[in-house]
């Protein structure tokens, strides 16, 4: 069947097709998509929206979970009734007692009459007398809170558990759709959300919405219920004194209304500051050796906290806010505590309306309403912080990828020639539209030649290989594949019939045969080895301890350059590609092997198309067609003694690259010797609380019982009166207090978090560099623990340490008050704390046993997703999405476990210390009832190196002193270093220069002059933005020619002793390599300078050349006098022949 056929719907090439024609819906889909990303002021989801996420089985766990917590709710208001009652008893009790008191008075057939036959007996009011038997009423009603604390211990558990369980299931499913949807992103997404943002995301703010809808609603709807309850039955028992009680109601709304928003948008502004933080730590600890060569730690540590203040202000605010309405709620409270005081104190005595205990039922059921009504705000905080963690959880959740690697849509061709094309192709980058990297380009790559693209730093060849990966679609005009758009194509289909190697190469924190293995999924064990041999790899890794199975440790640190670019190379080859991109592919390996793996290359190239871009002659004269680029254009093609006649770009190239080597071998320009970098080491690498106010309700009680027990009607008044100026002065005290609490513990808790935050970055910082090479250090795992511990540390030790004072200041009080009156009865309800304390104390040791289970691998887990989003280009590049997504979704399933075990612990250790103050109560009111009529008791008592990176067995003297003994601060200071894979960071191109130099203020005549030494002064000025440019993360805008001139910029900034140049040069054209050359050679002058280096016109005007093989110098003189010597050296210039 023919692809006409196959593919009718697809138009060729200049045919009307106007689908993928450009008509700039694209990038105005890009730049409106940008300009919301940049307003940050995006608005909030409603609450309900938190539980978008909920499965049939969640909303049947959330609905028994919400009964459950409906009847515990119910159960508070309940014993109210029970306690009006109680109260009643004891007053008539207490009455009766006080009245036989009285001399001549006595109780005979049940009535208190006087003995004195003179008097009236119609003067005692026919009091009743000898029908109450306190004892057995108390033993009812304690039967009644046992009742209560059985049902209390059931429904508390489920409540908790059921929505642990909840929230766990739906917490795992947002952090898969979450890291499904970022992983199916287009690579320009990327460049406009920093990998240390997406990091913090997954683990900070997932958490904050997981605070959100766990335990929390339980809660907050058992305390709404309580409230609701308590004000249904005030109004019950009697609505007039309901009435004047609420009426502060409505002001307690209203300030709960206000602490939301505010508490939210402080919220919000404090996420924020803390993403940036987080990118800012990933970003320097991804670029470690990068920082410490260049003594950045104290400004990095400078520009960590910066943000971190920021957080700080936000959260102290938050705090302030939060401490002023508790305060001004508590105040509210003790004012209506005296209103509701006088006014029923009124009803009771003046009007008869009410009994004494239907005046503690209303009061207390209105004041247990209130007040849980204020303690179910505090969860608004939760709230409210989870729904602005959610907020840009959910928008990316919802976005639609501009190209969505992951689509199962578009066609995938039957056979495939390989041939591509560019037709008018104009393109900029997402993230900086106003510069053209592809200006109208029009280019062919024929079906199984190989193509070599050549041209200066910034011409866009590189950009050209990520057009034809689809990792952006041009701007106008488009790529097509066999005559098709390739947009029309299925994006996971064209990939996998592309395989790339790029001159930075990218490696994964596993073995050795997986990272082959990436490049097809189910190659066996002798097609790696075939790959690796094709490359020129196998010998070194046999040479290996454990062979393909060595791990090759974070970013392939543990591996040289030459060798992680083998293995690249053999993990595209392993694939056997249609299309082959090679990206400066053999930059870095040596002659010998350069000239190997060009051979393989050669050998695949029939049936395949491969597009090289490449500066090495050696590499180009190879290709069947020579492409020059200029300005994002194609200005030139043709083979190489076609483009030299015409003398253009290509001819330019050629004669400057020939001009510095004419004493030497053509295959010598570019190579790097594989023993430069050798292994490191021949090993394998590697109980909400809220305020508790129950004292406040029993002291209340005792004053009202106490008064109502007075049998002159003018002292009762006087004590009431009392009582209200007493409730007035405490709700002053408490908006005080309560204001300071929460502003002091917010401050506390903040400064803390800083602190620890701080602290631990700046010690991560100070470790040696060989700390990071052990894969538990990975950049993913750092960040999540600077952005978790410090967190959960500050959960603990904010305001949470205030609530423990509040607490323990209820039960320090309480307990000398009721050793005061009864020792006896307070014993028994002593015997009971160690029963709450055990509570706690096992919910707290086996919490902490969960939360070390979920940091380990929640840890794991976020190491994966630095892994696939700081190389998500190689990721999309080998198509392998869908298999970090299961290794992320495997270790998720982890904390999942511990999850629902933690669930039924926590709902467990909560139901238990709520029903045991229902038992506490039982049990005193029962051996209460007995101490009354038995021992007296009243019972109102009842309520009663050469950066110094790696240190071996070995010494290293700098001008006679041992390295070790240097201060490694002042070495690393008088050290420059130019390295192969140039690192900057996500800031503009004038304060990359400057990190050259982090001991002063470094003016910007020295900038330009810096720039103009290392050629890239007059690229600068070409920018719109000039030299406040933002590079991107890890220089993502720039080219690598572009990134090296800054980097080399950075270390002539820096006017060291000692400059290291590690491959300076290896990433720039002909041209800019000559002139940058000969700025080195001049920044050279009076400085101790040591060159790595594979151009041996590079290294043969060096004083002196070291030959090194197996880590031991071999060799050591001049150019001349090894050349004369006829060894290692001769051999290595004149045929490229590896050193034995």
């Amino acid at each position: 069947m023919s692809d006409s056929v196959i593919l009718r719907s697809v138009k060729k090439f200049g045919e009307e097709n106007r689908g993928f024609e450009s008509d700039g819906s694209y990038n105005n889909d890009k730049n409106s998509r940008l300009q919301n990303e940049k307003k940050g002021d995006s608005s909030q989801i409603g609450f309900f929206q938190l539980f978008r996420f909920s499965s049939t089985t969640d909303i049947w766990l959330m609905s028994v979970g919400s009964l459950c917590a409906f009847l515990h709710g119910l159960a508070h208001p309940g014993v109210l009734l029970i306690f009006g009652t109680m109260t009643d008893v004891f007053i008539d009790y207490d009455t009766e007692l006080q009245e036989l008191q009285i001399p001549g008075k006595a109780c005979v057939n049940n009535t208190i009459v006087w003995t004195n036959s003179s008097l009236n007996q119609n003067m005692t009011n026919g009091l009743r007398c000898g029908l109450l038997d306190i004892e057995s009423e108390m033993i009812k009603f304690a039967s009644y809170y046992a009742g209560t604390a059985v049902a209390v211990l059931i429904t508390g558990y489920i409540q908790i558990c059921f929505w642990v369980i909840a929230s766990a299931r739906q917490i795992q499913k947002m952090r898969k759709l979450y890291f499904r949807k970022v992983m199916r992103m287009e690579i320009g997404w990327f460049d406009c959300n920093s990998v240390g943002e997406l990091n913090t995301r997954f683990s900070d703010d997932i958490n904050k919405i997981n605070d959100a809808i766990a335990d929390q609603m339980a809660i907050f709807i058992q305390r709404m219920t309580t409230s609701l309850g308590g004000f249904l039955l005030g109004f019950y028992q009697g609505w007039k004194l309901t009435l004047v009680i609420i009426s502060v109601s409505p002001l307690i709304g209203i300030g709960a209304a206000i602490i939301g928003l505010s508490v939210s948008k402080f919220t919000d502004h404090e996420l924020k500051a803390y993403a940036k933080a987080g990118s800012v730590a990933d970003e320097v600890i991804s670029s470690i050796r990068t920082v410490a060569a260049f003594g950045g730690e104290k400004r990095e540590v400078e520009r960590y906290e910066k943000n971190l203040v920021f957080a700080q202000r936000w959260g102290i605010r938050k705090g302030i806010v939060m401490g002023f309405f508790t305060g001004f709620m508590w105040c509210l409270i003790f004012l209506c505590y005296a209103l509701a005081f006088w006014y029923g104190s009124k009803l009771v005595l003046d009007e008869g309306e009410y009994t004494a205990g239907t005046l503690v039922q209303i009061f207390l059921s209105v004041i247990v309403g209130a007040l849980n009504l204020g303690n179910a705000s505090s969860c608004l905080e939760a709230f409210a912080t989870g729904r602005a963690a959610a907020t840009s959880i959910f928008e990316t959740i919802d976005q639609k990828p501009v190209i969505d690697c992951m689509s199962e849509d578009g066609y995938k061709l039957d056979r495939i020639k390989g041939e591509i094309e560019f037709h008018n192709v104009s393109f900029h980058y997402p993230s900086r539209p106003e510069v053209k990297i592809l200006n109208n380009l029009n280019m062919i790559v024929k079906s199984g030649e190989m193509t070599a693209v050549v041209g200066s730093s910034g011409a866009g060849k590189s950009t050209a290989l990520q057009l034809i990966q689809r990792f952006y679609d041009p701007s106008e005009g488009m790529v097509t594949l066999d005559g098709h758009d390739i947009r029309s194509l299925n994006i996971q289909w064209l990939r996998a019939q592309i395989g790339i190697v790029e001159q930075e190469p990218v490696l994964f924190s596993t073995t050795i045969a997986d990272n082959i293995r990436y490049g097809k999924e189910d190659a066996t064990m002798d097609d790696i080895v075939q790959a690796a041999k094709e490359a020129n790899a196998y010998s070194f890794i046999m040479d290996l301890p454990q062979q393909f199975d060595t791990l090759v440790g974070e970013g392939g640190g543990q591996m040289s350059g030459g060798q992680k670019q083998r293995v690249a190379i053999a993990r595209a080859l392993v694939r056997n590609p249609k299309i082959l991109l090679l990206d400066m592919a053999t930059s870095a390996l040596d002659n010998e092997s350069e000239a190997m793996v060009q051979e393989a290359l050669s050998k695949i190239q029939h049936g395949h198309t491969i597009v090289s871009v490449a500066h090495r002659l050696s590499t180009v004269r190879a290709a069947d067609v020579i492409i020059g680029f200029e300005h994002g254009t194609a200005v030139e093609r043709g083979t190489h003694e076609e483009l030299l006649e015409r003398k253009g770009v290509y001819f330019t190239l050629v004669t400057l690259q020939s001009q510095g080597d004419q004493a030497l071998n053509e295959e010598d320009i570019k190579g790097k010797d594989e023993t430069e970098d050798a292994l490191l080491e021949s090993k394998e690498t590697f109980s909400r609380g809220s305020y508790q106010a129950s004292l406040r309700y029993y002291f209340l009680a005792f004053c009202l019982v106490k008064t109502f027990s007075l049998l002159d009607k003018e002292e009762q008044r006087s004590q009431i009166n009392g009582v209200c100026l007493l409730f007035v002065a405490m709700g002053c005290v408490s908006l005080f207090t309560q204001f300071l609490q929460g502003y002091a513990f917010a401050k506390s808790g903040e400064l803390l978090t800083k602190r620890l935050r701080k602290f631990g970055f700046r010690a991560i910082l100070g470790q040696n560099i060989g700390w990071f090479d052990d894969l538990r250090n990975s950049p993913g795992a750092l960040t999540t623990r600077l952005a978790t511990d410090a967190s959960q540390v500050q959960g603990a030790a904010g305001s949470q340490i205030g609530m423990m004072v509040n607490s323990f200041t209820n039960i320090t009080v309480a307990m000398i008050i009721a050793f005061l009156f009864s020792w006896k009865l307070s014993l028994v309800i002593v015997c009971f704390l160690p029963f709450l304390a055990l509570s706690g104390a096992a919910q707290a040791r086996m919490l902490t046993g969960f939360a070390s289970q979920d940091k380990q691998a929640l840890e794991v887990a976020g190491q994966i997703t630095n892994e696939a989003l700081s190389h998500i280009r190689t990721v999309a590049g080998i198509g392998k999405e869908r298999q970090f997504i299961d290794a992320f979704e495997r270790e998720l399933e982890k904390p999942f476990k511990t999850a629902i075990q933690k669930a039924n612990v926590y709902g467990f250790c909560f139901g238990f210390s709520q029903c045991i103050v229902f038992v506490a109560n039982s049990a005193s009111y029962r051996y209460g009832g007995y101490l009354i009529p038995n021992e007296g008791l009243h019972f109102s008592y009842v309520f009663s190196r050469q950066k110094t990176a790696y240190h071996g067995a070995f010494r290293q003297m700098i001008d006679g002193h041992d390295s070790k003994k240097v201060n490694v601060e002042f070495l690393r200071s008088n050290i420059g270093i130019v390295s192969q894979e140039p690192v900057l960071f996500a800031c503009s191109i004038m304060d990359n220069i400057k990190y050259g130099d982090n001991t002063k203020e470094i003016p910007m005549e020295k900038v330009i002059e810096a720039s103009k030494q290392a050629q890239l002064h007059d690229f600068v000025m070409s920018l719109p933005e000039k030299y406040e440019t933002n590079v991107g993360t890890q220089g993502s805008q720039l080219s690598r020619g572009e990134k090296q001139r800054i980097a080399i910029a950075r270390a002539i900034v820096r006017d060291p002793k000692i400059l290291l140049l590690d491959e300076a040069t290896s990433a720039l054209d002909t041209e800019s390599e000559k002139t940058v050359q000969v700025a080195l050679d001049k920044a050279r002058e009076g400085r101790t300078c040591i060159v790595i280096a594979h151009r041996l016109s590079t290294i043969q005007n060096s004083n002196i050349i070291a030959v090194v093989s197996q880590g031991l110098v071999i060799e050591k003189g001049t150019h001349k006098e090894l050349m004369a010597q006829k060894g290692a050296y001769y051999k290595l210039v004149t045929t490229g022949a590896p050193i034995s």
